[in-house]
């Protein structure tokens, strides 16, 4: 059985590339077309996609189990202004990326299947964009696993028009039920039955279009990246007593069960979202210590005196600043804007860091 220290460094591996690729500004651009899919993903212009709204182009019904319909915010439908987002990648792996109740799926994959199948044109556009054949759509789909984002989470989507997959930036709200595949990647919008992509994502201003949600934070934002290995399971969180799930890869819940090794954190932690470090608050001018008092000049020095404390090297001066999930390398100069997210320390391997995944 894996310690939970050596459980959190291998865990926290998963998140480091994705880590670092947020730090660099990771992101490719240009035309995603595959099989027939046309268009292009306009990572400048995003649709903020509330989780039970079918969007624009949908390829079927909604497959996806009951959902609370999301209240609107105030701000006004159409483009938005144009603002400054982040967006978080993370692994597919992380336990407490996907949610769900146990022994139920988020998502009816059977009628899914039959949507699909049963029109020939859509089946074409939705294989075409999922790089399969139409013939494999039934198996492909039995293949991925039913959850829901519980996170705002942004992908590549697709619409159905004239015969083709359309191509089209697009962040679900925390939620969404999802059909996620054997890297941990959602591969399926269940609300509109259309195929899923990783995400173009570049940096700077972005405009949103669409309906903003009650807590949407354009800095909280994730982008999933596929795991390094296939996974048999996915480890999610039951949002119904936030408790553990372990659901089998392509099962509907009817084999869920808790982990035998679960996470050595709580369901409630936040593993996506760092919190920025800085460096120590500089010691205000007053609060200088002053110097030692001037010596008589007719007392000679003995090893008896006792001068002033010497000033401690860093690595006497106790624990390091800073949580100690942080992704801090030393004390960079000068302070990074706060919606970076910082590197894992070098002098170990990069654990899960990151607490308060939903909080409450």
């Amino acid at each position: 059985m894996r310690s939970p220290r050596r459980f959190r460094r291998t865990a926290l591996a998963a998140l480091s590339v994705g880590v670092l690729c947020a730090v660099a500004g990771c992101g490719s651009g240009g035309d995603l077309t595959a099989k027939g899919t046309t268009g292009t993903a306009e990572a400048k212009d995003v649709l903020l996609q509330p989780l039970a709204a079918p969007g624009p182009g949908p390829f079927t019904e909604s497959t996806a189990g009951a959902a609370p319909s999301p209240s609107p915010s105030d701000a006004p439908d159409g483009k938005a202004p144009p603002v400054t987002r982040t967006v978080h990648p993370v692994s597919g792996a992380a336990p407490g990326l996907y949610g769900g109740t146990r022994s139920v799926a988020a998502c009816d994959v059977e009628r899914q299947i039959r949507f699909l199948t049963g029109d020939k044109g859509k089946a074409r556009a939705f294989a075409g964009a999922a790089d399969i054949e139409a013939v494999q759509i039934p198996g492909y789909l039995k293949s991925l696993t039913p959850v829901t984002l519980r996170v705002d989470t942004q992908v590549t989507n697709h619409g159905y028009s004239a015969g083709t997959a359309t191509a089209f930036e697009a962040v679900l709200q925390g939620g969404t039920a999802v059909l996620a595949d054997s890297r941990g990647l959602p591969r399926v919008r269940c609300a509109c039955g259309n195929p899923l992509k990783e995400p173009v994502v570049v940096g700077g201003e972005v405009a949103h279009r669409g309906e903003r949600w009650p807590g949407y934070d354009p800095a909280r934002i994730v982008a999933v990246q596929p795991s390094a290995q296939p996974l048999t399971s996915l480890v999610i969180v039951d949002d119904d007593d936030s408790s553990w799930i372990e659901r089998t890869a392509g099962d509907s819940g009817g084999r869920d069960r808790s982990p035998a090794d679960p996470p050595p954190f709580e369901p409630s932690d936040d593993l996506l979202f760092p919190p920025p470090t800085g460096p120590s608050e500089p010691v205000p001018p007053d609060a200088t210590p002053p110097g030692p008092a001037p010596s008589d000049p007719a007392a000679p020095e003995t090893p008896d005196d006792f001068g002033d404390t010497p000033p401690q090297e860093p690595w006497e001066s106790g624990m390091p600043p800073g949580d100690p999930w942080g992704y801090e390398e030393g004390a960079p100069e000068p302070v990074p804007e706060p919606t970076q997210v910082f590197p894992a320390e070098p002098d170990e391997p990069a654990e899960y860091g990151v607490p308060e995944l939903f909080a409450g």
